[in-house]
């Protein structure tokens, strides 16, 4: 009987730190592939597996909940072009222009950017320590863009790969606010199977232009590793898992697991990628977790993030 609660805590303590550890292998795997597989290859290929491994568990949950989707047709697709296609293209995308640490650490302003675009575009309430929260993270997100060089600001110069991914996870804080307003009820397994295929639909042109303007894979061991782990990994793995934690430990905690990207990231970049860890990566990225601590002691805290589709 003792053995079953430390059983119980060592699950608990696996599922919320394991999808953060896949999600920041997503940014390593597709920096260091980023020569080897261009981003809508790499995107396209990457939900055309997760779709073929998920579609047999699926296949229940979207025969049963398939009427459902045609209640909310702009909520479903709405949430895959900005988590299927957006978010993902953009991230590998800027990957190509931009070190996998400071892709991580922008992946932290998620949370402050569901608080302002709900604020701003759902009129959600922002009360004073949200807005506090918000301005401070947003401070730290700037000083990751601009390379700690203030100088970057007045001459514009920022660095196009941090843009990109900047505007990834405005795609996500859209995904997530969008998804909090289709019915619980509705499977996230099923839900996820469906938004894949509408992101596949719209990718596949793109992605034969793209093929095209020649724009193709180098046909390497390595890059077929690179487009199975990005498919599996992070695809379903984190997802099934981070699942799993929402049931053990609840929204709020499972959320917060999102701050440990960055710590996995820095050692996994250091260690694959001979990437530097710089004082104005700490400095930023001590600014937006400080707004998020600062956010979070409103009565009322923001919507928690919701994970489904990185």
């Amino acid at each position: 009987m003792s053995q079953q609660p430390q059983t119980q805590k060592w699950q608990m303590i696996a599922v919320l730190a394991l999808p953060p550890l896949f999600w920041a292998g997503n940014f390593i795997v597709a920096r260091a592939a980023r020569d080897l597989v261009p981003p809508l290859s790499l995107v396209w290929g990457r939900w055309l597996i997760a779709l073929i491994v998920l579609a047999p568990f699926a296949a229940r949950h979207v025969r049963r909940d398939w009427q459902s989707y045609w209640r909310y047709p702009w909520l479903v697709l709405g949430t895959s072009v900005t988590s299927v296609i957006a978010f993902n293209t953009l991230i590998y995308w800027g990957l190509h222009y931009t070190q996998a640490t400071n892709g991580m650490l922008l992946n932290s302003t998620i949370p402050v950017l569901v608080m302002l675009i709900g604020a701003l575009v759902f009129r959600q309430r922002l009360r004073l320590w949200q807005a506090a929260g918000l301005a401070l993270s947003l401070v730290g997100v700037a000083v990751v863009i601009m390379g700690g060089d203030p100088q970057r600001l007045a001459q514009l110069a920022f660095n196009k790969g941090d843009l990109l991914i900047f505007a990834a996870m405005v795609a996500w804080a859209f995904y997530t606010l969008w998804l909090t307003r289709l019915p619980a009820e509705i499977s996230r397994v099923g839900l996820l199977a469906v938004q894949i295929v509408i992101g596949l639909v719209v990718l596949t042109p793109f992605w034969l232009w793209d093929l095209l303007l020649g724009h193709q894979p180098v046909l390497v061991p390595q890059a077929a590793f690179a487009v199975l782990f990005v498919g599996i990994v992070p695809s379903l793995g984190a997802f099934l898992l981070y699942m799993q934690a929402v049931k053990l430990a609840g929204s709020g905690r499972a959320s917060q697991a999102i701050h440990l990207i960055p710590l996995y990231g820095v050692i996994l970049s250091t260690l694959f990628l001979g990437e530097s860890l710089h004082l104005y990566h700490l400095a930023g990225f001590a600014l937006i977790l400080g707004g998020i601590m600062l956010a979070a002691r409103s009565p009322k805290p923001a919507q928690p993030m919701v994970q489904g589709a990185k």
